[in-house]
């Protein structure tokens, strides 16, 4: 189901919202280099899921989803600042596995046309080990000739 065009529009503004808010007024130092990718805000507009990446290792990841907690208060009452919204929505963390996941799906092409290849250089020089065409083939029925076609050829 696709959300209501006011729905769309209120996600992508927490999303800048949010985005600004990290990269200039909250300086936890445990905030490593966060994107944030995407937010998904429910039909009535009272929970928003702010999904986000981190550019670093497990512990950093770690880090930055306890320095996200701690700033969901100071971030919720911004957004409700600049949106103007009676009913601010709350604001739910979750890390993003998307960029992981399609760097993992691209070793794993990147491995299938290296096997395809290894294939394609193998057969490059093979020929079959029987026959050019080694299907069987219908007998063609013997062509007999009748009493008239016989009478003409004399």
């Amino acid at each position: 189901m696709m959300a209501s065009p006011r729905v769309r529009k209120i996600a992508d503004r927490i999303q800048v919202i949010v985005a600004e808010m990290l990269e200039r007024r909250i300086k936890d130092p445990r905030l490593g280099f966060v994107t944030i990718t995407e937010v998904r805000l429910t039909g009535d507009a009272q929970n928003a899921t702010v999904y986000y990446t981190v550019l670093g290792e497990d512990a950093d990841q770690q880090a930055t989803a306890t320095a996200l907690e701690s700033a969901k208060g100071v971030l919720r009452s911004e957004v409700g600042k600049q949106l103007g919204m009676r009913h601010v929505p709350s604001l739910a963390f979750e890390f993003d596995g998307v960029p992981e996941t399609a760097r993992h799906l691209d070793e794993v092409l990147a491995r299938a046309r290296e096997a395809d290849a290894a294939v394609a250089a193998a057969r490059a020089g093979a020929q079959p080990a029987g026959e050019a065409d080694p299907y069987r083939k219908p007998r063609e029925p013997a062509v007999e000739e009748t009493d008239e076609e016989a009478e003409d050829t004399d």
